[in-house]
């Protein structure tokens, strides 16, 4: 799967322009989406101690995930997978086959397939930034690599799909979810990649940094590769949005370089409505897909 973007209002320069003047801009939800109180079933939002139908099963997930996730095996997946030899299809095709994937690792949301998280996380963004988009655009095709779970794109396993990203490479932050579960990964040990700095340097840049392996990375090597004219605003998003260690509990700063620190800014307000748009508060896909459809004309996936 590849991604080819013509140059759309918003995209390239402008979007980065946009960027700069919100530097200083609060980063809260606008007056357009009202954040719920809960998630799907009752709970604070990533509350992996509160008991719920979903909690023994998300502790497997990450067992398994922080277990397994190691340097050389992200390493052999990244090379895998950046041949893009998986097939061919438009974005809206795409987006319709994750109806079929189920996200083990989410504690905060139930059964509702994950194109209904798309769009709920695209349609509160356009409420509160209409004139980004985008940024909707981004919100719609951030998770569509997790195709991965499908057959006809490996069928890989949960573990090296969903779930919190991580930097491998260097030493397990501890404010990484499920922590105790990476003194079982071959790299916890390794003296080569136990410490701070590990295999990197300081200010050495995220795009120099390798992370788990999973949907996020896939996304983002499907855009760069195909020399994608989305802004970096958003490829950071898409490869970022799942690494809470850093835009939740500020850890791995010691390897942002400026241009990091500039697109946290907007991966910080676009997580927001990633994380609480999760509600059972559905989209009708109808009404929004012409929308959709217009954005998606400017792209092609292949």
């Amino acid at each position: 799967m590849a991604i080819l973007i013509q140059q759309p209002h918003y995209f390239g320069d402008e979007a980065e322009e946009i960027a700069a003047s919100n530097n200083e801009k609060e980063m809260v939800l606008g007056g357009g989406f009202l954040v719920p109180k809960t998630n799907s079933f009752g709970h604070s939002f990533r509350d992996y101690e509160a008991e719920s139908e979903r909690q023994e099963g998300v502790q497997k997930f990450y067992r398994k995930n922080h277990s397994y996730q190691s340097y050389d095996f992200v390493k052999m997946m990244r090379e895998e997978y950046g041949k893009m030899k998986r097939g061919e299809m438009s974005i809206w095709e795409c987006f319709e086959m994750l109806s079929e994937v189920k996200d083990e690792s989410d504690p905060d949301l139930d059964d509702q397939p994950q194109t209904h998280h798309l769009l709920q996380t695209a349609e509160a963004i356009r409420k509160d930034y209409p004139n980004q988009d985008w940024l909707h655009l981004t919100a719609l095709i951030h998770d569509l690599g997790k195709v991965l779970l499908l057959p006809r794109f490996g069928g890989l396993p949960q573990w090296a799909v969903v779930g919190d990203t991580f930097p491998v490479g260097c030493r397990f932050d501890e404010s990484i979810v499920h922590h105790k579960y990476f003194k079982e990964n071959p790299d916890y040990n390794n003296p080569n990649f136990n410490t701070k700095y590990g295999v990197y340097s300081e200010k050495c840049g995220l795009d120099n940094v390798i992370m788990s392996w999973g949907h996020d990375d896939y996304m983002y090597l499907v855009a760069k590769k195909n020399n994608t004219t989305l802004p970096s605003a958003s490829l950071f998003i898409i490869r970022y949005h799942s690494f809470y260690a850093l835009h939740r509990e500020g850890a791995y700063k010691h390897v942002m370089n400026d241009k990091d620190v500039e697109n946290l800014k907007w991966l910080q307000i676009f997580n927001k409505y990633d994380l609480y748009s999760k509600s059972k508060v559905l989209i009708d896909v109808e009404e929004v897909k012409p929308y959709y459809l217009s954005l998606i004309a400017k792209v092609r996936i292949t």
